[in-house]
C-alpha cells in the first residue's frame, strides 16, 4: 500500500555519555519497526526532515546533543550519509518544508541560516540574548519562528534574511511576540500563507498564547495549572494539546456550543478577544478533567496523527503512547526504545524509497536502482563563514520534472490506478477496516456459506427434535389410555362387589330392626 502513514521518531541517551540513540520508523497501525537510523543522539527540537516527493528522495537532518555536527540521512539507505561540521553546537534546527533553507539556533542566541543544496551560509545573527529553544519555518517557507529563554518570541522574513544589500546589517525581526514572562519552549504554526497564519507558543509561565501574524497582535492567553513545554495544533485549528513536562496533557478546544432561544444551538469561535482574554484551564474544573490525559512519565513531544484521529505521545523513558483524539482511550504503547528518551516524534506517509521497503510502484529490479528512479536531494556541507565571493558565484542543482508524454520517462512514486487509489484512500481515512473490499467480500461469502450451513445443521436438528417429540408424545398417550382402560375395568369390578353386599346387609338391619 503507497498510502501508509508512519510514524518517525528520534532517541537520545537519559545521560550523556551512556550510548547513542538512533532515528526510527514505525508502523503506525502496529507499531513495528520499519527502518532505523543509528549513530545519532539529538536533543529536542534538534530533528528535521523533507518527504520524499517531486521526483527527489527525501532527508533527515539531526543536530548532535554534545557536538559541533550535523548528522545526514537519506531515506534509501540506514548509513550515515553525510556528517557536517558546523561552526558551534546547535540547540535546535529546522528545515522549511521545500527543504531550502536550514536554521540553527545556538545556547548563545545566535541564529544561523544555511541553504541545503549549496551549503552556502547566507546569515547568522544574534536572535536573542539567552538560549534559543525552538526555531520553526511557516508552511510556505517564508518566514523563520525563534522561541527562547529570554522568554522572548521573534519572527523573522526569510526574504529579509538572504537579501544582497542587507548581509552588512543586523537582521530585524518581522515582529517580535512579547508577551511570555518565562523560557518559550514550543512554537506551532497554523496553515496559511505568511503573513496570515496564526501560531501558538507554549511556555513554562504555565500559559499558551495565541497569535494573529498579519496584526502582530495576541488574540487569547490559555492559562494552565502547571507548566508547558510542548504543544501540537489539529492541522484544522480546531483543537490544541498542550503538555507539561509531569505528564498532564491538557486539550484545549478553540470553539464551543451555544444554544440561543431562537438560533438553536450555534458553534462559536473561543476566545480572541485581546491581551485581556485569559482562559484558565483548571484540572478541578469537570470539563477540564474530561479533557485531561495522565500520563504516568515525563513527556518530551507531542504530535497528532496525518488522519487528526490519533494523539502521540512521546516520553522521557522510551515510551511512545497513541491515544484516539475522540475518546482519550490508549490503543497501544510503542516500548521498544526503553532507556531511552524521545526528543522528537512526528507522523509521515511512507517513502516510495525507504530502504528495505522500496514500493513496487516503482518497478526496481532491487533496492540499490531506487536512487536511479529517485535521485536524493543534494545536501552538501554548510559553510562555517560568511563568503560574499561563494554567493555570488555559487550554482544550485535543479531537477526539472519529467512529462508523462516523454518516452523513457521516470515513473512517479505515487503513479497507480485510480481503483486502487480510491481503496488504499478508504483504508487511510479508515484506519480501523481491516483489509481491502476484496477481502471483505471473501470474508462477506465465508460467512454467508457458514450461515447456510448452520441453517441446514438446524433443520436437521429441529427434524430430529420434532420425531423424539412425537415419539415421546405418542407412547405417553399409548401409556395413559392403557392405564384409563385398566382403571375403568377395576371401577367396573369393585362397584359389582359393592352393590352385592348392600343387598346382604339390608336384610339384617331389618331383621334388627323389628327385633326392638
Amino acid at each position: 500500500m503507497i498510502l501508509q502513514e508512519v510514524i518517525l521518531c528520534a532517541t537520545a541517551p537519559l545521560a550523556s555519555g551512556s550510548g547513542s540513540g538512533a532515528i526510527i520508523l514505525h508502523d503506525i497501525q502496529t507499531g513495528t519497526s520499519l527502518a532505523s537510523f543509528k549513530q545519532s543522539s539529538s536533543a529536542p527540537h534538534c530533528t528535521s526532515f523533507v518527504e520524499t516527493r517531486d521526483g527527489q528522495g527525501g532527508f533527515i537532518l539531526a543536530a548532535q546533543q554534545d557536538k559541533s555536527i550535523l548528522n545526514v540521512y537519506n531515506f534509501q539507505k540506514d548509513q550515515l550519509a553525510l556528517k557536517i561540521v558546523l561552526p558551534e553546537k546547535l540547540s535546535c534546527i529546522a528545515l522549511d518544508n521545500s527543504g531550502s533553507f536550514c536554521a540553527g539556533g545556538t545556547a548563545q542566541g545566535r541564529i544561523y541560516l544555511w541553504e541545503v543544496a549549496s551549503g552556502i551560509l547566507y546569515n547568522s545573527w544574534d536572535a536573542h540574548y539567552r538560549h534559543v529553544n525552538v526555531l520553526k519555518f511557516t508552511h510556505d517557507g517564508a518566514a523563520l519562528i525563534s522561541g527562547s529563554d529570554d522568554s522572548g518570541v521573534n519572527v523573522w522574513s526569510v526574504a529579509r534574511i538572504v537579501d544582497n544589500d542587507t548581509q552588512n546589517e543586523l537582521p530585524t525581526p518581522y515582529c517580535m511576540l512579547s508577551d511570555h514572562t518565562l523560557p518559550v519552549k514550543d512554537i506551532v504554526c497554523g496553515l496559511g500563507a505568511f503573513p496570515t497564519c496564526r501560531v501558538l507558543t507554549a511556555s513554562l509561565d504555565h500559559s499558551v498564547k495565541l497569535w494573529d501574524i498579519s496584526s502582530q497582535s495576541l488574540l487569547t492567553t490559555f492559562y494552565f495549572p502547571k507548566p508547558i513545554s510542548s504543544a501540537v495544533w489539529d492541522i484544522t485549528e480546531r483543537l490544541f494539546f498542550a503538555a507539561s513536562p509531569d505528564g498532564s496533557i491538557y486539550q484545549v478546544n478553540l470553539f464551543r456550543q451555544r444554544t440561543e432561544k431562537h438560533a438553536g444551538q450555534t458553534i462559536e469561535a473561543v476566545g480572541g478577544a485581546g491581551v485581556s482574554d485569559v482562559i484558565r484551564v483548571a484540572d478541578e474544573d469537570s470539563n477540564s478533567r474530561k479533557r485531561l490525559i495522565t500520563v504516568d512519565q515525563p513527556i518530551t513531544v507531542l504530535t497528532i496523527s496525518l488522519t487528526s484521529s490519533l494523539l502521540l505521545v512521546g516520553t522521557a523513558t522510551g515510551l511512545i503512547h497513541i491515544y484516539d483524539i475522540a475518546s482519550h482511550q490508549l490503543l497501544r504503547t510503542i516500548s521498544t526504545h526503553k532507556g531511552m528518551s524521545i526528543s522528537h516524534l512526528t507522523t509521515m506517509l511512507k517513502p516510495p524509497d525507504l530502504v528495505g521497503h522500496v514500493s513496487l510502484s516503482l518497478n526496481l529490479g532491487s533496492s540499490a536502482d531506487a536512487k536511479d528512479i529517485i535521485p536524493m536531494r543534494p545536501v552538501v556541507p554548510f559553510h562555517r563563514m560568511k563568503d560574499s565571493k561563494a554567493r555570488e558565484a555559487h550554482e544550485v542543482a535543479m531537477m526539472l520534472p519529467v512529462q508523462d508524454e516523454t518516452p523513457g520517462g521516470i515513473p512517479s512514486a505515487y503513479d497507480y490506478p485510480e481503483a486502487e487509489f480510491q481503496r488504499d484512500y478508504a483504508f487511510f481515512v479508515q484506519p480501523n477496516v481491516i483489509g481491502t473490499s476484496e477481502a471483505s467480500s471473501a470474508r462477506v461469502a465465508k460467512l454467508e456459506a457458514e450461515i447456510e450451513n448452520l441453517k441446514e445443521q438446524l433443520g436437521k436438528a429441529k427434524g430430529i427434535n420434532d420425531v423424539m417429540w412425537e415419539t415421546v408424545v405418542q407412547k405417553i398417550m399409548t401409556q395413559e389410555k392403557q392405564t384409563t382402560t385398566v382403571e375403568g375395568q377395576n371401577n367396573i369390578v369393585s362397584g359389582e362387589g359393592e352393590d352385592d353386599e348392600d343387598h346382604v346387609e339390608r336384610p339384617r338391619k331389618k331383621g334388627k330392626i323389628r327385633s326392638k
